[in-house]
């Protein structure tokens, strides 16, 4: 087993509104798709571990429990500037993990609580 993680889902209430947050701070085009519920999936590459928002599937959007960890590129300020921009808000400013690299916690326009890591 190479990674733990193959796969995350973060629930919204607003599909668009989340969509658009996403696509804001990290820069990226999340890819919309409808199943039996909408699915907007986040940007990976062959071999990598995916995810994406889903609405209309049961889950709930939560700030308790498991929260995934985004990539923060090569310094994750960057992308955490735009938190507060796009209607999220900050719960944990950037904090160094030691050689681990660092992190940040943030909630999300749908009350889920996310965290990014960088190395830098």
């Amino acid at each position: 087993m190479s990674n733990a993680i193959s796969w995350f889902e973060i629930p919204s209430t607003n599909f668009e509104r989340a969509i658009q947050f996403y696509n804001v701070i990290l820069e990226a085009e999340l890819q919309p798709m409808e199943m039996d519920f909408k699915m907007a999936f986040f940007p990976y590459k062959d071999g990598g571990v995916g995810g994406c928002i889903t609405h209309g599937n049961g889950n709930k959007p939560s700030q308790e429990g498991t929260f995934a960890y985004l990539n923060g590129g090569d310094d994750l300020s960057i992308p955490l500037a735009r938190v507060e921009k796009a209607g999220g808000k900050i719960l944990m400013p950037k904090t160094s993990l030691g050689e681990n690299g660092y992190m940040a916690i943030f909630l999300d326009t749908e009350g889920n609580r996310v965290a990014f890591h960088s190395m830098k």
